[in-house]
């Protein structure tokens, strides 16, 4: 998944433990938009196809997502923490872009590893990491 993946209108998949510290599974892409969201309120229904895509998803568990034929969108608990997601997410797809380049088969990173690099900086009982 390159880093301009959004172009290829895929997820960015969770393949190591750098993008389980930050991301909760993969990091979605929106469907695309209709010609009439487009030419509607573009603005507000990008927004709109972002929370259709996140569902009841934790938006802090998934602190960013790829908006189809247009980009990275980011967010955090402050504009810090949003610029830093966004940074990282642009990291771990092109991590993911040249590990699947050099193995197309590589799998998603087990469950049970990317549970404990999250819940040990965002869980009820976080230990990792600086708060």
């Amino acid at each position: 998944m390159p880093p301009h993946g959004a172009q290829a209108g895929l997820a960015i998949p969770a393949l190591g433990t750098t993008h389980a510290d930050y991301f909760f599974g993969d990091i979605p892409c929106t469907r695309g938009l209709s010609e009439e969201e487009v030419q509607g309120e573009y603005e507000l229904n990008t927004g709109k196809v972002i929370i259709e895509t996140l569902g009841n998803a934790e938006p802090l568990h998934t602190p960013g997502i790829v908006v189809y034929q247009h980009g990275p969108f980011a967010w955090g608990k402050d504009a810090h923490d949003a610029v830093h997601n966004a940074v990282v997410m642009e990291e771990v797809a092109k991590m993911a872009w040249i590990a699947r380049s050099i193995n197309p088969q590589l799998n998603h990173i087990d469950s049970f590893l990317m549970n404990k690099h999250f819940m040990r900086k965002h869980g009820p009982n976080a230990y990792y990491g600086q708060k």
